[in-house]
């Protein structure tokens, strides 16, 4: 059948495409080629991201596997753009774009007023302005009632809908039957009368009557209507008007006393206001011409007041005539007939379309050519008459005559304006708080007030955006200013910005750092400003990013430290029993901070006030959690006040809300694990409640208390936890089976914790534990989850650790030929660790052979990118087997040789990197000949074009040249190193490391078998290789040099390092300067001092800079060697401390400490008493770098001449006149003083003694 129906279908579609032909467009062939249509696009996308194409999110329903599905690796970024929107793989910058919604609801956070210092004021009553900390309670107690009230609605909202879906929900049978059509009978009247209805309405006693629907507007007159009810108005209730029939039912004028016929005036005439006749005839209200709002609500003078009134209408008035009439448009006018309303209409109109069309109309109207514009003659005089003007363009009263607006030169368009001189770049949304710095303003006009806002805003700016050494001076102004600038300007400037939403990590830091400096200087003066700090601050504590946490606690830290105890206490007080949770747990990180900073002890009797409130479990938890935070911050600094602690909180394991029982356990757990392996004894009044709480509770309350249990039970004796591991192990293996991935989490890690206690016995642990363990934990999707493979893979551990290998790599070596990658991966890792800690002794021949085939299984069947798993397990249990792999290798190194000539670069990688892990092993088990032909092999495939391929090769032939030495080595030495040479040149960092790695151990080790011109070729390679990023790199250079040097002589290596030192690149000089220096220590230093002296003749500033760095890390390297060569780089020394170049005298004093260091107690004193009185002059230098190297060459004479040498040259300066100069004789001292205390009472002065004051000390008058 098949084929037939595949037939049909064929002609089927055949016939289609004839139709199409006469129906369809056909494309023009020589813009759109002969392709078919269906390879264009169909549809433009609205925007310029490209539309994701349906076709590739179709993920194959395979195994899962860490290789990301085809419809993900398109959307990954390409390579080759450059620009940073598709740089995919950077971090965002912007803080939001990383965060979650519960991170973001700092931005909901709002920054509150400033609150009263009590400590500034004293005794004097606050401003009523400003909050105090009961008006700041009060607020929160309102919000929480609102809150409370706003719960309370919904829920009965909710209980509501759900008795009515109930209701609805009943069984059919419950309902009374529904009435049918037909089971109504029907009156004379045509009325439907119900059947249940017995009685009549007609039968009800009299009532009193009500005003019906239809019932006219009640009146004194009326008889029936004695008690008038509360019927609804209808739209079609009406007043009277002059014609009507029934008289009585008018509502009374306005002025007019209800209840009596007004005198002197008709009810069917028209009103007295009016001129216009009105005919006897009964007539519509719509008939009639409004008077002058004396038949509607009371005018003038009457209750509710209109025209001239005292209450403002809502809508302005006299607006006549204009374009929308408002509703008092009518009265304003007076009373006029329809007629008279048309007429003005209809002239409004007829104004409008003769109105004179404006040249934009007459543009649009004639063609662009052929016409031109007339200038009318200037006898020429328009009509004006006052007739037709009066209602062209009505004017409404009381409208402000016109003022000239002030230009504001700020205001944006839609390019951004330059800053002015001096400023960066802003942003667009740094508009909103740098805006007011665009106005050009003459800042003399401004208020001085306004001059310190200018000034703060400009500075910020420049921290915030600027170059950097824009930013360093504008944050130490900032910094020197703060208390002249004042804390409240200050503040509310950067706090808005650091709640920005596109605020970027680099701005946040800057921000935060002047926060930082200001809050040192500002001190007292931040008190007013504590929450506001606190609120932008404590989003910090709880960023992903681990600097953002530290600096969210330094500013805390140091914040509490300027505000004091008290101040803190009652600007955080209100948040900890805020009904935000978000609120709540930031302000129990940032309070340990404070306990931190101030200490515990002083923070105790408060944290014991809030644990033990009666009116919420918010604050209740909350102080909990304070606990629980500080101890996971202070760590084992919390165990003098353990006991005080644990007594505060104890009382929460009982508590009636289940939180608050959660977060007890958890800090019970928080403290134990802090204090370990210290402190049962204060626990001891928690583990009858704890024991209690695992057999009763169940879910986050239990998973909580196995926890703390689990972090208390390591800090017992043996005996005790022995008994408790076994009491707790009862309810663990229960909770074996539980699906929370939380509580597995717990579970594991509360049996890592008793296993690994001392009084466990294996044996119990093989029986007990260990079946239910693997049959719960070891399944495959414990591996997909990061945090429970971690766990997992750790608990396996410390269990091996207790039963020993062959227990475990028993029960899960077949698991490593099982189809999951990411469980074969678990798996590795875990032999990988036993069998790194325990060794392989106690594997049997029978898993030997499980344990090798199912490695070499795993290794060949991974397919992702991380395979250092794989990788670390194969060389773990290669090592760890030693010799017992002998008859394994050549099964491994065909493996190995397979896979290196795989089409995937990933796995030749692979097989290269597996070559430098058994390498050792393969020596051990004498395959030197094995050896060999890997070696062949490898470089054969030194022309690899990937580098990172090419950087594990170079790795494996490393490992091979390292175990196999330079003589057995195939390919030989002079064959493998001029293909090495040529590899020096790529930029690649892993093939650059491994590559100078390969080329010093051959120059060290097996120099003799390369010619030296081969050497020099080399060194010119070297060269350029200094210029790397990496510092690993640039010191396997600088010692290969050394090595060069010593195998072909130092004068061709140091000729080349001395050229180098004329390159503009400070990083390369640098590096050469070291180079210099360690041929120097190789070669010894006559061979190279002659030559470096000499080159310090070049009159080039950075030839002599190098040669002077040189001998500082000449005399660094050789030591004592060095007082044979002091006195020939005297003269030298001199030159440069004399010379004006600050960097000269800097290297040289760098030069001399180095010296004077080396030659201490080589009797060379009489040098470097001389070269210290060419270094004492530049104490008074202000550089940082000078004054640094100077400071430390004053130090190195004073190891080499001892304290007293230098106190003499001190005391000349300790007395100075000039404060200046007394600063730094002091500085000097005072290193002195550190260095050598002992050593300088001996040379301190004699004082003469005063009458009452002896100052000699005949105990320290003894000479030897």
């Amino acid at each position: 059948m098949d084929p037939e129906i595949a037939k049909t279908q064929e002609e089927r579609k055949k016939m289609e495409q004839q139709l199409a032909s006469l129906t369809s467009l056909t494309f023009d062939r020589d813009l759109y080629g002969g392709v078919d249509r269906e390879a264009y696009e169909t549809s433009i996308p609205a925007t310029d991201d490209e539309e994701p194409d349906m076709g590739l999110n179709e993920v194959a329903l395979k195994l899962a596997s860490y290789t990301a599905p085809k419809s993900v690796l398109k959307e990954m970024p390409r390579g080759g753009d450059g620009s940073e929107e598709t740089d995919g793989f950077r971090k965002p910058s912007r803080i939001i774009d990383r965060e979650d919604d519960y991170r973001r609801r700092r931005l909901d956070r709002i920054i509150s007023p400033e609150r009263h210092d009590p400590f500034s004021a004293g005794e004097k009553t606050p401003d009523p302005s400003v909050r105090t900390y009961s008006d700041v309670m009060k607020e929160e107690s309102l919000k929480k009632q609102k809150e409370e009230l706003l719960r309370k609605i919904a829920n009965k909202k909710k209980e509501e809908e759900e008795a009515r879906a109930e209701k609805e929900e009943k069984p059919a049978s419950s309902v009374p039957k529904r009435s049918n059509r037909w089971d109504q009978s029907k009156e004379d009247d045509g009325k439907v009368v119900k059947k249940a209805k017995t009685g009549s309405d007609w039968d009800l006693p009299d009532a009193t009557p009500g005003i019906g629907r239809w019932d006219a507007t009640p009146t004194p007159g009326r008889i029936g209507d004695a008690t008038p009810g509360a019927g609804r108005r209808n739209r079609w209730d009406e007043t009277p008007t002059p014609g009507r029939v029934v008289d009585s039912d008018a509502t009374p004028v306005g002025g007019v006393t209800p209840g009596a016929t007004p005198a002197g005036v008709a009810w069917d005439a028209t009103p007295k206001g009016m001129v216009t006749p009105t005919p006897k005839r009964q007539k519509s209200r719509w008939d009639e011409t409004p008077a002058s709002m004396e038949s509607a609500t009371p005018a003038l003078g009457a209750v509710t007041p209109s025209l001239g009134g005292v209450t403002p209408g809502p809508t302005p008035l006299g607006a006549l005539d204009m374009a929308t009439p408002t509703p008092n448009s009518l009265a304003m006018r007076g009373a006029i007939t329809p007629e008279q309303y048309n007429l003005l209409r209809w002239e409004k109109d007829i104004e409008e379309r003769n109105r004179p069309l404006t040249d934009e109309e007459l543009d649009a109207m004639f063609p662009q050519e052929g016409y031109k514009i007339l200038e009318p003659p200037a006898s020429y005089v328009p009509i004006r008459t006052p007739a037709r003007k009066l209602l062209a363009t009505p004017t409404p009263m009381g409208t402000p005559l016109y003022s000239i607006p002030d230009e504001n030169r700020g205001q944006q368009f839609d390019l951004g304006q330059e800053p002015p001189a001096g400023l960066p770049f802003m942003k667009p949304e740094d508009y909103q708080y740098f805006g007011a710095l665009l106005n050009e303003e003459d800042e003399e006009e401004l208020s001085p007030e306004e001059q310190k806002e200018r000034k703060i805003m400009k500075l910020l700016l420049k921290v915030k955006n600027g170059t950097p050494p824009q930013r360093k001076t504008a944050l130490r102004q900032l910094t020197d200013k703060a208390r002249e600038f004042g804390a409240g300007p200050l503040f509310n400037r950067i706090l808005p910005l650091l709640m920005q939403p596109t605020l970027e990590d680099q701005e946040r830091h800057l921000l935060v750092k002047v926060i930082d400096r200001v809050l040192y200087k500002l001190d007292e003066l931040v008190r007013p400003y504590v929450h506001k700090i606190l609120v932008v601050i404590e989003p910090l504590l709880i960023d992903e990013d681990y600097y953002a946490r530290v600096e969210g606690r330094e500013i805390i830290s140091n914040l509490s430290k300027a505000a004091g105890l008290a101040t803190m206490i009652a600007a955080m007080r209100p948040d900890i029993d805020n009904i935000d949770e978000y609120v709540r747990n930031t302000t129990a990180r940032a309070f340990s901070v404070v306990a931190s900073a101030l200490g515990i002890p002083a923070l105790l009797p408060f944290l014991k006030a809030v644990c033990q409130s009666k009116k919420s479990w918010q604050a209740r938890h909350t102080g909990i959690k304070i606990v629980q935070q500080i101890a996971i911050l202070i760590g084992c600094a919390v165990l003098p006040h353990l006991r005080s602690l644990v007594e505060i909180i104890e009382h929460g394991l009982n508590d009636e809300n289940q939180k608050v029982r959660t977060i007890t356990a958890l800090s019970l757990a928080a403290l134990a694990e802090a204090a370990a392996p210290y402190g049962i004894e204060s626990f001891d009044s928690v583990l009858k409640p704890l024991w209690k709480g695992i057999r009763s509770h169940r879910g986050k309350v239990l998973a909580a208390f196995l926890k703390a249990i689990g972090f208390i039970i390591p800090l017992m004796d043996a005996m005790y936890a022995n008994y408790y591991t076994k009491e707790v192990m009862f309810i663990l293996i229960r909770e074996f089976q539980s699906p929370d991935e939380e509580m597995k989490k717990i579970v594991l890690k509360v049996v890592k914790q008793c296993v690994s206690t001392e009084g466990v016995e294996a044996e119990y642990i093989r029986s007990d534990i260990l079946p239910e363990f693997f049959r719960n934990f070891w399944v495959r999707r414990m591996a997909l989850d990061r945090r429970n493979y971690r766990q997992l893979v750790e608990t396996t551990v410390e269990i091996a650790d207790k039963v020993g290998v062959k227990d475990i790599a028993g029960r899960i070596v077949e698991d490593l030929k099982d189809e999951s990658e990411p469980y074969r991966r678990m798996v590795m890792e875990t032999i990988e660790k036993v069998v790194t800690n325990m060794g392989a002794s106690d594997i049997d021949a029978r898993l030997e052979e499980l344990l090798i085939d199912g490695i070499l299984y795993a290794f060949q069947e991974q397919t992702s990118d991380d395979a250092n798993v794989m990788l670390n397990g194969f060389g773990a249990v290669v090592n760890s087997l030693g010799q017992r792999v002998k008859p394994y290798l050549p099964q491994i190194c065909g493996t190995i040789k397979w896979r290196l000539n795989n089409k995937s670069a990933k796995v030749r990688q692979q097989a290269a990197d597996l070559i430098s892990r058994i390498a050792v092993v393969m020596k051990q088990c004498q395959e030197e000949q094995l050896m060999g032909h890997l070696g062949v092999v490898l470089y054969e495939y030194l022309g690899e074009e990937y580098p990172e391929v090419l950087g594990s090769i170079l790795g494996a032939l490393k490992a091979i040249v390292n175990v196999i030495g330079m003589t057995k080595m195939t390919p030989p030495i002079k064959d493998l190193l001029p293909r090495l040479t040529p590899i020096l040149k790529n930029r690649h960092e892993k093939v650059q490391e491994n590559c100078i790695d390969l080329v010093g151990r051959i120059a060290d080790r097996g120099a003799e078998f390369v010619p030296a011109r081969e050497w020099m070729r080399i060194c010119f390679e070297l060269l350029e290789m200094l210029k790397a990023h990496k510092k690993g790199i640039r010191r396997a250079t600088v010692n290969t040099f050394g090595y060069i040097a010593k195998a072909i002589g130092p004068q061709d290596v140091l000729a080349t390092l001395l050229n180098n030192l004329k390159v503009q690149e400070r990083q390369n000089r640098v590096c050469t300067t070291v180079a210099i220096a360690i041929v120097a220590e190789t070669c010894s230093p006559f061979t190279v001092l002659p030559a470096l002296m000499n080159e310090y003749r070049v009159p080039e500033l950075n030839v002599q800079n190098g040669v002077l760095k040189s001998l500082s890390f000449l005399f660094e390297y050789i030591g004592e060697m060095g007082k044979d060569y002091i006195y020939a780089v005297t003269p030298l020394l001199e030159d440069a401390l004399m010379d004006r170049d600050l960097v000269h005298r800097q290297t040289a004093a760098s030069a001399v400490k180095h010296m004077a260091l080396g030659v201490a107690g080589l009797g060379c004193e009489d040098a470097l008493v001389h070269l210290l009185n060419y270094v004492w002059p530049n104490i008074f230098e202000t550089s940082p770098h000078v004054i640094n190297a100077v400071t430390e060459a004053i130090e190195g004479m004073r190891v080499a001449l001892g304290a007293a040498v230098v106190l003499n040259y001190c005391l000349q300066g300790l007395f100075h006149p000039a404060r200046k100069v007394r600063e730094v004789y002091w500085k000097i001292y005072n290193s002195l003083y550190i260095g050598a205390q002992d050593a300088l009472v001996a040379a301190y002065p004699i004082l003469e003694d005063e009458q009452e004051n002896v100052y000699s000390r005949p105990e320290l008058m003894m000479f030897v």
